[in-house]
């Protein structure tokens, strides 16, 4: 069979042609060594035939740990906290679709003096999070950008002094995944536009951690991923 001419269907839906032929031909990102994140954990549930996954990140030192989305079920995040002994100090939420969310209920009532963290303009004030703020977690800093376009309210969360100077953590939501980005629900121009500004801008070693699949680089998206 005649292979498809990418460069030519590429050109009618506005994505590079080169790197879509790329993952045509099977491109995946390199497998992630997480030995330089000791504190951090991907945790991935699923509900039917949908994986999400959240993220769970803690202090060496202080134990103090936070949450990045919840996923289905909060069994795995409560095994994690206890098996390291944890304090879990913060919940912050990418965006509040359905998967992303849908143990949080149950987390907040497991854990009532963590304090949730959401870009939504429907939350309460104390919830919100300037541009400029960040929110420290032992010898941890945790900083938002604002990544709408798939979602109102999405937010990525850049984490940043990491022990022996291991690059920035980058938990992303649904804006960016492995060689693709999140549905443009709100606009795609919007959604591909703040990924450009907001988390490719990144140093290109940080950890891309999406909502759904592998983890990827900065590195690696700027060189593979279609949409820029």
């Amino acid at each position: 069979m005649k292979k498809p001419d990418y460069h030519r269907l590429a050109a009618l839906i506005g994505l590079d042609g080169v790197k879509l032929e790329q993952i045509a031909d099977g491109w995946v990102p390199t497998c992630r060594n997480l030995r330089s994140w000791r504190q951090f954990r991907c945790l991935t549930t699923t509900d039917g035939e949908m994986a999400v996954n959240c993220y769970l990140v803690w202090d060496e030192v202080t134990r103090e740990a936070a949450l990045f989305d919840t996923g289905w079920s909060a069994e795995p995040i409560m095994r994690e906290v206890g098996q390291y002994q944890l304090e879990l100090r913060q919940v912050f939420i990418t965006h509040s679709h359905e998967d992303h969310v849908a143990a949080l209920d149950v987390i907040c009532g497991r854990f009532p003096n963590a304090r949730v963290y959401s870009g939504s303009s429907r939350a309460p004030l104390k919830e919100r999070l300037g541009p400029r703020e960040s929110i420290p977690l032992g010898g941890l800093r945790i900083s938002p950008r604002d990544t709408p376009g798939h979602a109102a309210d999405g937010t990525t969360y850049v984490v940043e002094n990491w022990p022996d100077d291991a690059p920035p953590v980058a938990i992303v939501g649904d804006a960016i995944f492995a060689g693709s980005i999140g549905r443009g629900n709100q606009s795609w121009d919007l959604a591909r536009r703040k990924v450009r500004e907001q988390i490719l801008s990144l140093p290109p070693q940080t950890l891309i951690c999406p909502g759904h699949g592998p983890l990827t680089t900065v590195a690696e998206e700027t060189a593979h991923n279609p949409f820029f």
